[in-house]
């Protein structure tokens, strides 16, 4: 069974943050060891996403990198706003 990271990001997002229409997630590459996701949110919310000291994007990080691992692969999350 494969990980929707797309949702999976998502779905931890979302609740987070002002706007949750802003929330945008996609896969830019998918290579066969390495896959690149990018996560922007709206300016407003980038602090809530990142946390105080990265611990919000290190907890949501690890939990992508635990289903990543049953796959065999490594993820690269970038985290921007627009």
């Amino acid at each position: 069974m494969a990980v929707d990271f797309e949702k999976l990001i998502r779905n931890m997002i979302v609740p987070l943050v002002v706007n949750p229409d802003d929330v945008l997630v996609k896969i830019i590459s998918d290579d066969q060891d390495v896959i690149t996701i990018q996560l922007l949110v709206n300016e407003e919310d980038l602090g809530r996403v990142i946390g105080k000291g990265g611990r919000l994007a290190n907890a949501m990080r690890t939990i992508v990198y635990a289903g990543a691992s049953k796959e065999g692969k490594r993820v690269q999350i970038d985290i921007d706003s627009f």
